[in-house]
């Protein structure tokens, strides 16, 4: 029998959290994520599908819904939907099974890993990360963009809280580009 050690994205036993210059960066590592794509003709019962797991409607392009379950918008027809790992270690299980032929579920939890920036002044955070405006966004606002050359999903989800969603096979280096640029704004 293996005796397997649970680590997290960044390599420790528990999730990282540094304060600096006022801004909470946290790893987080308690949600569990799956991909839901429509089939061909399913597109309104896969929006359902989503709209009734997470009980809130499904996002729109750019967007984020929900609260303590939630999805965002990834692409046309296509959400990432995350849900407390604690009650829903098997999300994609769970929902393909919902899903029937409606929709194609894709298990992501291990393949991203999520950062969470609070408080503080974020647009310059964000202003030296990416071309993300935050100034001009608002809250449930979802955007996929670029952050030290990863591909990443930047969530708005509160005026002074966003989450940075990245590949997990780089979650060292993606960490160093969020703490690099909290320390830069003064």
């Amino acid at each position: 029998m293996h005796d397997f050690v649970e680590i997290t994205p960044l390599g420790g036993g528990a999730p990282r959290v540094q304060e600096i210059n006022g801004i909470v960066l946290s790893e987080v590592t308690d949600r569990a994520l799956a991909s839901v794509a429509a089939r061909l003709g399913q597109e309104d019962e896969a929006k359902a599908l989503v709209s009734g797991f997470i009980e809130a409607p499904a996002p729109d392009a750019g967007r984020l819904s929900g609260s303590a379950k939630s999805a965002f918008w990834t692409g046309p027809d296509q959400w990432m939907v995350e849900a407390p790992i604690e009650t829903h270690e098997d999300l994609a299980a769970e929902l393909s099974e919902k899903a029937a032929s409606r929709a194609s579920v894709t298990e992501q939890t291990d393949g991203w890993c999520r950062f969470d920036l609070e408080g503080g002044d974020l647009v310059a955070v964000f202003e030296i990360l990416c071309p993300v405006d935050l100034r001009k966004g608002q809250k449930g606002d979802a955007t996929r963009t670029s952050i030290d050359h990863l591909g990443c999903f930047v969530l708005r989800r509160e005026t002074d809280l966003v989450s940075v969603i990245g590949p997990r096979s780089s979650a060292g280096s993606l960490f160093h580009a969020l703490e690099t640029a909290v320390r830069a704004v003064r």
